[in-house]
Protein backbone atom coordinates (compact mmCIF):
# COMPACT_ATOMS: atom_id res chain seq x y z
CA UNK A 1 0.00 0.00 0.00
CA UNK A 2 0.09 11.43 2.99
CA UNK A 3 -2.65 19.02 3.73
CA UNK A 4 -1.68 21.77 2.54
CA UNK A 5 -1.10 25.26 4.42
CA UNK A 6 -3.07 28.20 3.37
CA UNK A 7 -1.62 31.85 3.83
CA UNK A 8 -4.82 33.67 2.52
CA UNK A 9 -3.61 37.19 4.21
CA UNK A 10 -0.66 37.50 2.62
CA UNK A 11 -2.10 36.58 -1.08
CA UNK A 12 -4.69 39.51 -0.20
CA UNK A 13 -1.84 41.96 1.19
CA UNK A 14 -0.07 41.42 -2.10
CA UNK A 15 -3.00 42.05 -3.87
CA UNK A 16 -3.73 45.40 -2.63
CA UNK A 17 -0.08 46.66 -2.83
CA UNK A 18 0.08 46.24 -6.04
CA UNK A 19 -3.40 47.94 -6.53
CA UNK A 20 -2.13 50.77 -4.53
CA UNK A 21 1.08 50.90 -6.27
CA UNK A 22 -0.36 51.16 -9.59
CA UNK A 23 -3.04 54.06 -8.13
CA UNK A 24 -0.64 56.12 -7.07
CA UNK A 25 1.21 56.05 -10.55
CA UNK A 26 -1.57 56.81 -12.26
CA UNK A 27 -2.97 59.93 -10.05
CA UNK A 28 0.53 60.53 -8.59
CA UNK A 29 -1.56 61.33 -5.14
CA UNK A 30 -3.65 58.76 -3.18
CA UNK A 31 -7.30 60.04 -2.01
CA UNK A 32 -9.92 58.18 0.46
CA UNK A 33 -11.92 57.32 -2.61
CA UNK A 34 -9.44 55.53 -4.49
CA UNK A 35 -8.04 54.07 -1.21
CA UNK A 36 -11.60 52.57 -0.69
CA UNK A 37 -12.41 51.48 -4.11
CA UNK A 38 -8.91 49.16 -4.12
CA UNK A 39 -9.93 47.79 -0.85
CA UNK A 40 -13.50 47.64 -1.78
CA UNK A 41 -11.88 45.54 -5.10
CA UNK A 42 -9.84 43.51 -2.78
CA UNK A 43 -12.48 42.44 -0.51
CA UNK A 44 -14.42 41.30 -3.79
CA UNK A 45 -12.30 39.23 -5.38
CA UNK A 46 -10.55 37.15 -2.43
CA UNK A 47 -7.54 35.20 -3.54
CA UNK A 48 -8.54 31.25 -4.87
CA UNK A 49 -6.75 28.69 -3.46
CA UNK A 50 -6.67 25.32 -5.47
CA UNK A 51 -6.75 22.22 -3.98
CA UNK A 52 -4.49 19.21 -5.19
CA UNK A 53 -5.33 16.09 -6.52
CA UNK A 54 -5.21 13.27 -4.38
CA UNK A 55 -2.50 11.61 -6.88
CA UNK A 56 -0.50 14.66 -6.53
CA UNK A 57 -0.32 14.81 -2.72
CA UNK A 58 1.06 11.27 -3.08
CA UNK A 59 4.56 10.45 -2.30
CA UNK A 60 6.64 7.94 -4.43
CA UNK A 61 6.34 5.35 -1.78
CA UNK A 62 2.92 5.88 -1.44
CA UNK A 63 1.80 5.79 -4.98
CA UNK A 64 3.18 2.54 -5.44
CA UNK A 65 1.95 1.07 -2.11
CA UNK A 66 -1.69 2.27 -3.90
CA UNK A 67 -1.18 0.85 -7.30
CA UNK A 68 0.22 -2.77 -6.12
CA UNK A 69 -2.63 -3.14 -3.56
CA UNK A 70 -5.68 -1.90 -5.92
CA UNK A 71 -4.10 -5.13 -8.15
CA UNK A 72 -3.81 -7.69 -5.02
CA UNK A 73 -6.89 -9.99 -4.48
CA UNK A 74 -5.35 -12.18 -2.42
CA UNK A 75 -4.47 -11.38 1.46
CA UNK A 76 -1.23 -12.09 3.00
CA UNK A 77 -2.66 -15.20 5.12
CA UNK A 78 -4.37 -17.04 1.94
CA UNK A 79 -0.85 -16.39 0.18
CA UNK A 80 0.60 -17.69 3.16
CA UNK A 81 -1.67 -20.73 3.42
CA UNK A 82 -1.04 -21.48 -0.34
CA UNK A 83 3.33 -21.40 0.34
CA UNK A 84 3.04 -23.26 3.47
CA UNK A 85 1.05 -26.46 1.23
CA UNK A 86 4.03 -26.45 -0.86
CA UNK A 87 6.50 -27.64 2.10
CA UNK A 88 5.92 -30.79 4.05
CA UNK A 89 5.61 -29.79 7.37
CA UNK A 90 6.70 -25.96 6.93
CA UNK A 91 6.08 -23.20 8.88
CA UNK A 92 5.36 -19.40 7.55
CA UNK A 93 9.15 -17.11 8.61
CA UNK A 94 8.26 -14.28 5.76
CA UNK A 95 5.96 -12.71 3.42
CA UNK A 96 6.21 -9.67 1.90
CA UNK A 97 4.10 -8.13 -1.45
CA UNK A 98 5.90 -7.30 -3.84
CA UNK A 99 5.77 -6.21 -7.46
CA UNK A 100 6.78 -8.88 -9.93
CA UNK A 101 10.50 -8.79 -11.28
CA UNK A 102 10.87 -8.78 -14.88
CA UNK A 103 14.26 -10.98 -14.39
CA UNK A 104 13.73 -14.88 -14.00
CA UNK A 105 15.41 -16.05 -11.28
CA UNK A 106 17.94 -18.52 -11.82
CA UNK A 107 19.75 -21.67 -9.54
CA UNK A 108 23.04 -21.52 -8.89
CA UNK A 109 25.22 -24.21 -9.84
CA UNK A 110 24.58 -27.30 -7.24
CA UNK A 111 21.73 -26.18 -6.28
CA UNK A 112 17.74 -27.60 -6.20
CA UNK A 113 15.88 -26.38 -9.21
CA UNK A 114 13.42 -24.32 -9.39
CA UNK A 115 9.90 -25.59 -9.45
CA UNK A 116 7.36 -23.61 -11.86
CA UNK A 117 4.17 -25.09 -11.38
CA UNK A 118 2.27 -22.33 -12.55
CA UNK A 119 2.85 -19.14 -15.10
CA UNK A 120 4.76 -16.20 -13.18
CA UNK A 121 2.15 -13.27 -13.50
CA UNK A 122 3.45 -10.19 -15.54
CA UNK A 123 6.51 -7.84 -15.10
CA UNK A 124 5.00 -5.45 -12.13
CA UNK A 125 2.03 -7.39 -11.03
CA UNK A 126 1.75 -8.12 -7.63
CA UNK A 127 3.11 -11.20 -5.98
CA UNK A 128 3.57 -12.57 -2.66
CA UNK A 129 7.66 -13.23 -1.68
CA UNK A 130 7.74 -15.78 1.27
CA UNK A 131 10.15 -18.26 3.34
CA UNK A 132 8.79 -20.98 4.22
CA UNK A 133 11.04 -23.10 7.19
CA UNK A 134 11.17 -26.92 8.39
CA UNK A 135 11.73 -27.69 11.46
CA UNK A 136 15.35 -28.08 11.15
CA UNK A 137 15.87 -24.64 9.73
CA UNK A 138 15.85 -25.38 6.14
CA UNK A 139 14.38 -22.32 4.37
CA UNK A 140 12.24 -22.64 1.01
CA UNK A 141 11.33 -19.78 -1.24
CA UNK A 142 7.74 -19.47 -2.53
CA UNK A 143 6.44 -17.09 -4.58
CA UNK A 144 2.67 -16.64 -4.98
CA UNK A 145 0.61 -14.62 -7.34
CA UNK A 146 -1.06 -12.04 -5.54
CA UNK A 147 -4.34 -12.14 -8.10
CA UNK A 148 -4.86 -16.05 -8.36
CA UNK A 149 -3.36 -17.29 -5.01
CA UNK A 150 -1.54 -19.65 -7.05
CA UNK A 151 2.11 -20.40 -6.77
CA UNK A 152 4.19 -19.90 -9.21
CA UNK A 153 7.97 -20.68 -7.82
CA UNK A 154 9.20 -22.36 -5.37
CA UNK A 155 12.59 -23.10 -4.18
CA UNK A 156 15.15 -24.43 -1.25
CA UNK A 157 17.29 -21.33 -0.28
CA UNK A 158 20.76 -22.21 -1.50
CA UNK A 159 23.79 -21.23 0.71
CA UNK A 160 22.19 -21.93 4.12
CA UNK A 161 24.72 -23.66 6.32
CA UNK A 162 24.25 -25.29 9.62
CA UNK A 163 24.16 -22.46 11.78
CA UNK A 164 22.00 -20.49 9.09
CA UNK A 165 19.46 -23.46 10.00
CA UNK A 166 20.03 -23.53 13.39
CA UNK A 167 19.49 -19.79 13.73
CA UNK A 168 16.12 -20.60 12.45
CA UNK A 169 15.02 -23.45 13.85
CA UNK A 170 16.13 -22.17 17.29
CA UNK A 171 13.66 -18.72 16.02
CA UNK A 172 10.45 -20.66 15.33
CA UNK A 173 10.83 -23.24 18.43
CA UNK A 174 11.00 -19.91 20.75
CA UNK A 175 8.21 -18.14 18.11
CA UNK A 176 5.45 -19.38 20.08
CA UNK A 177 2.75 -16.57 18.86
CA UNK A 178 1.95 -17.00 14.96
CA UNK A 179 2.18 -14.74 12.45
CA UNK A 180 -2.03 -14.35 12.35
CA UNK A 181 -1.90 -13.07 15.75
CA UNK A 182 0.88 -10.80 15.43
CA UNK A 183 -0.62 -9.99 12.43
CA UNK A 184 -3.83 -8.57 14.38
CA UNK A 185 -2.33 -6.95 16.88
CA UNK A 186 -1.07 -4.94 14.36
CA UNK A 187 -4.39 -3.95 13.18
CA UNK A 188 -5.90 -4.01 15.99
CA UNK A 189 -3.59 -0.68 16.27
CA UNK A 190 -3.56 0.66 12.87
CA UNK A 191 -6.23 -0.32 10.30
CA UNK A 192 -5.27 -1.03 6.80
CA UNK A 193 -4.17 -3.79 4.72
CA UNK A 194 -1.21 -6.51 6.34
CA UNK A 195 2.07 -5.85 3.53
CA UNK A 196 4.86 -8.21 5.09
CA UNK A 197 5.52 -10.11 8.46
CA UNK A 198 8.51 -11.82 8.84
CA UNK A 199 10.21 -13.58 11.89
CA UNK A 200 13.45 -11.53 12.83
CA UNK A 201 15.41 -11.37 16.04
CA UNK A 202 15.73 -8.34 18.37
CA UNK A 203 17.80 -8.42 21.64
CA UNK A 204 18.32 -11.94 21.39
CA UNK A 205 14.66 -12.31 21.32
CA UNK A 206 12.06 -13.31 18.33
CA UNK A 207 9.74 -10.82 17.33
CA UNK A 208 7.54 -10.72 14.15
CA UNK A 209 7.87 -7.35 12.00
CA UNK A 210 4.41 -6.50 10.39
CA UNK A 211 3.93 -4.01 7.67
CA UNK A 212 0.20 -2.35 8.04
CA UNK A 213 -0.73 0.10 5.15
CA UNK A 214 -3.10 2.58 5.89
CA UNK A 215 -5.56 2.80 2.85
CA UNK A 216 -6.84 6.24 4.09
CA UNK A 217 -3.36 7.93 3.46
CA UNK A 218 -1.05 4.89 1.93
CA UNK A 219 1.30 4.95 4.63
CA UNK A 220 3.07 2.25 6.07
CA UNK A 221 3.30 1.62 10.21
CA UNK A 222 6.23 -1.25 11.07
CA UNK A 223 5.29 -2.91 14.39
CA UNK A 224 7.61 -5.40 15.81
CA UNK A 225 5.82 -7.64 18.19
CA UNK A 226 7.36 -10.03 20.82
CA UNK A 227 7.24 -13.36 19.04
CA UNK A 228 6.49 -15.22 22.42
CA UNK A 229 4.37 -12.60 24.78
CA UNK A 230 2.59 -11.20 21.67
CA UNK A 231 3.33 -7.36 23.03
CA UNK A 232 4.51 -4.37 20.97
CA UNK A 233 8.04 -3.66 21.70
CA UNK A 234 8.74 -0.84 18.63
CA UNK A 235 6.30 0.85 16.45
CA UNK A 236 7.31 3.14 13.46
CA UNK A 237 5.84 5.14 10.66
CA UNK A 238 7.16 5.72 7.40
CA UNK A 239 5.12 9.02 6.00
CA UNK A 240 7.16 9.08 2.47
Amino acid sequence: MTTARRLPPLCSIAAICALGGSALLMTGCSSTSTGSSVAEAAAASPTSTASPSPHQSLTQDQTQRRDLLSKTKVTWDQAAGAAVKEVSGGKLIAIELKGVSGKAKSSPTGTPSVATPNPAPAAGAPEWQTKVATADGTVHWVEVDAATGKVFRSQTEPDQDADDRKKIADRLRKATQTPAQAAKVATDKTKGKVTAVNLDEKDDKPVWSVDVVSTDNWTKTTYDIDAAKGTVVREHTDND
